[in-house]
């Protein structure tokens, strides 16, 4: 390989260029290559590529998290800070490569940029913007730069509920992305979620469902724009700044791209646009954006790889050194750095570094990544505690390991919960991926690996629930797709309606009710499809309505009536109390004829129950056509539906009311049959719909006395119900024990009956009153006079006299009097005598 000096290729251009697969391509077209990518989910993705054509046990994936190396490996899919750049190989190459310019990753970049070489090809992967310190840097590098295969154009804002399928919508933190995917699911069914902080397993379960088809939609952090492949048509942006770590910032133009570049794959073209609250793009940046032309970096982010482990101070030294040629800058201080300064303050572990060594294990420890990004001490007192156990024991404690790793595979918890226990997992994997720091170190690398999978898969799972429906989705996109041959639904013989195979709610009369886990715009996406499914099931119903018996129908107490357990008319004020109106209950599936037909039918059933249960009534009135006398009092009795508060009845017609059922009592015109269960209830439902009232609760069927009742005005009498004193009591029952007592007293007062109470259904306390009530008056027990022997008189009752209430008219106010008419005379006459 002497003879030729190797090959250094940049390839440049913007994102759906090709350049990631002409690499691998490249690489497996060499005897043995390391490929560097940015993220961990990339490396992954790639290795699985590179198994499928060169088989597992030729190559390897290195990431800070996951060491997987055959004996055999010849191929390395890596990260970019894990790339063995000991190993020699033919081929190496370094994807994203503009990330040289990141002021807190970009040294990696670099570093890599300056001195990592394959023995015959090495190759950079990135966009324009580097070409210039690129030609400067690396003078040797051949340039190619790749048109973007397929079209990027502006597609404009556009709300949630408008974007079409297949789109990503980028946010930039973590509870926009939440905040989002609620968003999305409430309107259309869900979406999948990818942030960086998700395990390659969650990410890719959670890239399936969109790859899938299972949701349309995807909502991301800016992690999409590195290199995640996945059928996008549109890229919408949520937003235009984000917290980089250190502070909040707009997004530059070719960052933009970069996310942007995500629409369209292959051939097919992409748009991009803005949603929600995002500012609107300018022209000049959306013509950046398609032109894909933009500033060329003017400096790259370095840091000095040549470290002098001599002391603590060495290393600092050689850490914060200057670059030593123009276009290279010290970028932000990384996490291992500031660890390392942290440390340097503590007088302990600075005696402990005495020597190179130590100062080198101790920079290892300090290399240990904080992926839980806390802000806090803790991940500097366990890179503290790794270093002593280190340099102490040449490896960790077990039991300590054990310990850690044991307590992470927790699958309880939100979502936030589970993925800072990922971000535990990942730092535990990282050190347990150290072979040279763990005894067993495969023993320990699987239990990690097997954390991380039940997190991953916890985590995909409350990711599912919180922001996918199936149902739903899957109905967003055959309606929004407007197919001419129609949904694919049926309602079952229990009324449940069923759109595409899935079940989305029920018919409850014609009423459709809409599955209990829909709610929001579900609500209205599901009645969308329902009303396809219920377009020719309501006719149906309703012809079945109208054929149905009478006994299919039920009268509520309420007015309702009711089919097939659902409610589906009720009764409003109609021409006569036994006349009632039909109103059916309102059905967005029923239009005029639909619902005539129903009420006709429910009108029939009403005039059919209230002719059987008020049978006695209506005989009474038949058997009064015939008697001229008793067809005016009949006719009352009929408007009041069987119960007239009493008026004068010739006692000759006494005898033929009682012969028709009804009864001339002391207070009303009634017909007892009436009083029974059925036909009072009936009665009370009637009287509330004449008089537009809800009815009160009523008391249970067999009681003949009750507490005086709280009802409105009329219904107590209606009821036949008797308001005596504090107690109510029933019709009959007061009218058979006011005629005996009458009867008993009607010369003089009588022995007040033992039992009178009890058949009354009122306690002894009340009973005076209740009496007061029916028109009697207590004589209580008398003693004996004085010098009398024998038992006290008992206590008596009598009738009490009618009570006349004298009403005095009020007088009218004076008329005032004119003295110039001829009758003013007079009229002073007439005040004067009276």
């Amino acid at each position: 390989m002497s003879g030729f000096a190797p090959r250094v290729k940049a390839v440049l251009g913007p994102t759906n260029t090709g350049k990631t697969h002409l690499a691998i391509e490249r690489l497996l077209g060499h005897a043995s290559g390391i490929i560097g990518f940015p993220l961990r989910l990339l490396a992954r993705e790639n290795y699985d590529r590179m198994v499928a054509v060169k088989g597992a046990r030729h190559v390897a994936l290195i990431t800070g998290e996951e060491k997987i190396v055959p004996p055999d490996a010849r191929y390395f899919s890596c990260t970019v800070e894990a790339m063995p750049l000991d190993r020699k190989v033919e081929f190496l190459a370094v994807d994203e490569i503009q990330l040289c310019a990141d002021p807190d990753r970009g040294h990696v970049f670099t570093d890599r940029l300056l001195h990592a070489r394959g023995m015959v090809e090495t190759m950079f992967l990135g966009a324009e913007t580097i070409r210039k310190l690129l030609r400067r840097l690396v003078p040797e590098a051949e340039i190619e730069t790749r048109p973007r295969l397929s079209r990027l154009t502006y597609a404009g804002p556009a709300k949630l509920s408008r974007l079409p399928p297949r789109s990503a919508i980028v946010a930039f933190s973590a509870a926009e992305v939440y905040a989002i995917a609620e968003a999305v699911r409430s309107r259309r069914g869900g979406c999948a979620v990818v942030m960086g902080r998700l395990s390659p397993r969650t990410r890719n379960a959670q890239v399936a469902l969109y790859q899938d088809k299972e949701v349309d939609f995807l909502v991301a952090t800016d992690a999409i724009g590195m290199g995640l492949n996945m059928d996008v048509d549109h890229v919408a942006f949520a937003g235009l700044s984000k917290f980089d770590g250190h502070r909040p910032r707009l997004l530059e133009a070719a960052e933009i791209a970069q996310i942007a570049g995500r629409a369209g794959r292959g051939m097919r073209d992409g748009t991009f646009g803005t949603t929600g609250r995002c500012p609107l793009l300018t022209d000049e940046l959306i013509s950046a954006v398609e032109s894909h032309a933009f500033e060329p970096l003017e400096q790259l982010a370095w840091r000095n790889s040549t470290l002098d482990f001599a002391s603590i101070d060495a290393l600092l030294a050689s850490l914060l050194a200057a670059p030593d040629r123009p276009g290279l800058v010290r970028g932000n201080d990384a996490s291992d750095l500031l660890i390392l300064a942290a440390l340097a303050g503590d007088a302990a572990i600075r005696d402990r570094a005495g020597s190179p060594r130590a100062v080198r294990l101790l920079w290892e420890a300090c290399q240990i990544p904080d992926f839980r990004k806390l802000a806090t001490d803790n991940h500097t007192r366990l890179c503290a505690r790794v270093f002593r156990h280190l340099l102490d024991d040449g490896a960790l404690p077990e039991d300590w390991v054990a310990a850690q790793i044991g307590t992470l595979g927790r699958i309880d918890g939100d979502i936030d919960t589970l993925m800072q226990r990922l971000a535990d997992v990942r730092i535990w994997a990282y050190i347990a991926a150290r072979a040279d720091w763990v005894r067993n170190a495969l023993v320990w690398q699987g239990r990690a690996r097997e954390a991380e999978d039940l997190l991953s898969d916890a985590l995909h799972e409350k990711l599912m629930a919180r922001f996918v429906d199936r149902r739903a989705a899957k109905l967003t996109r055959r309606l929004d797709e407007a197919e001419t041959a129609g949904l694919l639904s049926a309602v079952t013989r229990a009324g449940d309606v069923v759109v595409e195979g899935h079940p989305v709610g029920r018919i409850d009369g014609f009423r459709f009710e809409p599955d209990a886990t829909v709610g929001g715009a579900d609500k209205r996406l599901v009645l969308r499809a329902a009303r396809r499914a219920l377009g020719g099931e309501m006719p149906r119903r309703v012809a079945r309505l109208d054929a149905a018996p009478d006994t299919a129908f039920s009268l509520r107490a309420d007015g309702t009536i009711v089919w097939q357990n659902a409610g589906i008319a009720r009764l409003r004020q109609g021409s006569a109390v036994l006349a009632p109106a039909i109103e059916v209950i309102e059905s967005e599936f029923l239009d005029g004829a639909l619902r005539e037909t129903v009420r006709m039918r429910f009108a029939r059933f009403i005039e059919a129950k209230i002719a059987h249960d008020l049978m006695p009534l209506f005989a009474a009135c038949r058997a009064a056509e015939a008697e001229p006398e008793l067809r005016g009092v009949m006719h009352r009795l009929a408007e009041q539906a069987g119960i007239l508060p009493t008026s004068p009845i010739d006692a000759a017609l006494r005898p033929r009311l009682r012969r028709m059922g009804v009864r001339a009592g002391a207070f009303a015109l009634y017909l007892p049959a009436l009083l029974k269960p059925r036909p009072a209830a009936l009665r009370a439902t009637l009287w509330a719909a004449w008089r537009k009232r809800n009815l009160p609760a009523l008391p249970a069927p067999g009681l003949v006395s009750v507490a005086a009742p709280d009802w409105p005005d009329g219904l107590a009498a209606f009821l036949g119900w008797l308001v005596c004193g504090t107690r109510a009591i029933r019709l009959d029952i007061a009218e058979r024990i006011a005629g005996e007592l009458r009867h008993a007293a009607r010369r003089r007062p009588a022995p007040l009956p033992p039992s009178l109470a009890s058949r009354l259904g009122v306690a002894q306390e009340d009973l005076t009153a209740v009496l007061r009530g029916l028109g009697f008056r207590v004589i209580p027990e008398e003693a004996p006079a004085e010098g009398v022997f024998g038992p006290p008189m008992p206590a008596r009752i009598a009738i009490a006299p009618a009570r006349r209430l004298a009403v005095k008219a009020p007088e009218a106010p004076p008329v005032p009097v004119n003295p110039d008419h001829p009758f003013a005379a007079l009229a002073g006459f007439h005040r004067a005598a009276s």
